[in-house]
């Protein structure tokens, strides 16, 4: 990495301690003695900070950057989650970098001053246009002391010219093997070895296996929702999108109310933006089934740990394949069952911890009778699993390091 550094401009870390600041991890270099690791200067890209996956994911990765003393930089058009982001120790730049219009061409220039001016090591881009404008910016400079680029394909982006930019990284992370198959056969021209798996991942602190509601929050949801108290709870979480299948995830109560008089279903998410048509549709259909007082609302959550880990049997239904599914792993964790297609990221997680989980998609049968046989005897799920967030900061963090030797 010393070269790399001189390229940069930087002086190489001196020679002598065995010890080294705290998370700076030591290292061999041929027959050299141990030697800290240098500082590594990271500036990721996303459209804005405000709520979602990719979000939440730039967050971890900035205060884990911090924690082992580099250094984080983040450019967004902003948000709410700017404020957090700083108080973690990142830095922020404000750019229009969200804008789908040929206008958004005018930031090439401004971001090229930036990668200049800042000299990070690497330039780290998860989301199409942001990747776009960054590339532009980067391939301009000086290829022996440019910045390395680094993207993450983190969903199943439609196949077009626009959407290939994700796969232009000297490394491109994807998060599941679901994803890593769909650049493989969706865009050849990515180089397989430039492929790199790093599944998302979980505190398992935040989601121990031995987790139950506080009485207080128990209370304060059978009085809101009291319909739920002393019933064996089926939840669908998630935001009310057709995506998310709620249809079958009604049909299936429907099927079973008859037979298991104490199931209630609850739907763990609010009414996406847009879609309150949809919203009203699922309603209309829950009166239409007959499932009126059979199935609760419970609208946008804060508190979805508590909810999965009340819950009976937790279902991910996605009518698509997704890219990881991450409120599987959640219930799994807290040890609560999972019925969901086997399908994407979140049919991988069912292989890797609850194999008799997963069902074919649209399967209306299949889902109805591993539902009574979880119903009936509650089944084993796997005690550990390697979905941690630890485990893909980690990874992350060794793509900077081999992309830097």
């Amino acid at each position: 990495m010393g070269d790399r550094l001189r390229r940069l401009g930087r002086r190489p870390p001196a020679r002598p301690a065995r010890t080294a600041p705290r998370g700076i991890a030591l290292r061999h270099r041929g027959g050299d003695p141990l030697l800290p690791v240098a500082v590594v200067k990271v500036l990721q890209l996303l459209p804005e900070l405000n709520s979602g996956g990719v979000e939440r994911g730039t967050l971890e990765l900035g205060r884990h950057l911090v924690q082992e003393g580099h250094e984080s930089l983040v450019i967004s058009n902003g948000g709410r989650l700017v404020a957090t982001l700083e108080a973690d120790g990142s830095r922020h730049l404000t750019r229009p970098v969200h804008r789908k219009s040929p206008l958004s061409l005018r930031e090439v220039r401004p971001l090229r001053r930036i990668f200049a001016e800042e000299r990070p090591d690497i330039i780290h881009a998860r989301s199409r246009l942001p990747a776009w404008l960054a590339f532009l910016a980067w391939r301009k400079m000086d290829p022996a002391s440019r910045p390395r680029f680094v993207t993450t394909v983190h969903g199943f982006n439609s196949v077009n010219a626009y959407s290939r930019i994700m796969t232009r990284g000297e490394r491109v992370i994807c998060v599941s093997n679901a994803i890593r198959e769909f650049v493989r056969q969706n865009y050849p021209g990515c180089p397989e070895e430039n492929l790199v798996v790093i599944h998302r991942g979980i505190d398992p602190s935040e989601y121990p296996r031995d987790f139950r509601p506080p009485d207080d929050w128990l209370a304060s949801w059978h009085r809101e929702f009291p319909a739920t108290d002393g019933k064996r709870l089926l939840v669908l979480p998630g935001r009310v999108t057709r995506l998310k299948g709620h249809h079958d995830f009604l049909r299936l109560l429907q099927a079973l109310a008859p037979e298991y008089p104490d199931l209630h279903g609850v739907i763990a998410g609010g009414v996406a933006p847009g879609k309150e048509a949809y919203g009203r549709e699922v309603a209309e259909e829950i009166a239409t089934l007959g499932l009126d007082g059979r199935v609760t609302l419970a609208g946008e959550r804060s508190d979805l740990r508590e909810i999965l880990a009340l819950a009976t049997i937790s279902y991910s239904l996605s009518q698509k394949p997704e890219s990881f599914g991450r409120t599987v792993l959640e219930s799994l964790a807290l040890g609560t069952p999972v019925i969901g297609y086997d399908h994407g990221g979140a049919g991988e997680i069912l292989q890797a911890l609850l194999p008799e989980g997963g069902v074919p998609r649209h399967d209306h049968d299949a889902l109805c009778e591993r539902t009574r046989r979880f119903l009936d005897a509650p089944p084993a799920i796997a005690p550990d699993h390697p979905f941690t967030r630890e485990k893909m900061l980690a990874g992350t963090v060794a793509v900077y390091e081999a992309l830097l030797r």
